[in-house]
């Protein structure tokens, strides 16, 4: 199956992927691509003491993942990816890797941000990752938990 979900969430792994996020997309592997975090042994240390049992974790670099999704490393898993930044995933959709859908979780307020929606706040660059990938006929919704209805990335970002 390969890549079943991606999920911008600034806060990666944390209660609401693991328990929530999981399992409503199947995963059989959570996927961190982030190419600062991939480089700490400690927060990745701590991100694999959450991961579900009988679930595999991945936490790499976007070139690792550009490499193992070419090579079809995943496609016997259904992989659930998580990034802090759309820019990550505009980098991997160019490069082919086929993301079915973007779901939009949680970015932090900060400097040249806008609040958008409750617990999304993003800058003139994250926007236009968010609309390159529409434009490149990859769904992007806001959709926090799966319990909640998903609205489309137009209802809140023109």
């Amino acid at each position: 199956m390969s890549l079943v979900l991606a999920r911008v969430d600034q806060r990666l792994i944390h209660g609401i992927v693991v328990t929530q996020w999981a399992g409503a997309t199947k995963a059989k592997r959570l996927m961190v691509v982030d190419d600062e975090v991939s480089k700490d042994d400690i927060q990745k240390a701590a991100m694999r003491m959450s991961k579900p049992a009988g679930t595999g974790m991945s936490i790499i670099d976007t070139e690792t993942a550009i490499k193992n999704f070419k090579a079809g490393k995943y496609d016997n898993h259904n992989v659930f990816m998580i990034v802090r930044e759309p820019s990550t995933l505009v980098k991997l959709a160019e490069n082919g890797v086929v993301i079915p859908k973007v779901n939009i979780g949680i970015m932090f307020d900060g400097e040249g941000k806008k609040t958008v929606k409750k617990m999304v706040s993003v800058d003139e660059a994250e926007v236009n990752d968010f609309k390159k990938l529409v434009s490149m006929n990859i769904p992007v919704t806001f959709h926090y938990v799966p319990s909640e209805t998903e609205e489309t990335l137009e209802t809140y970002i023109k």
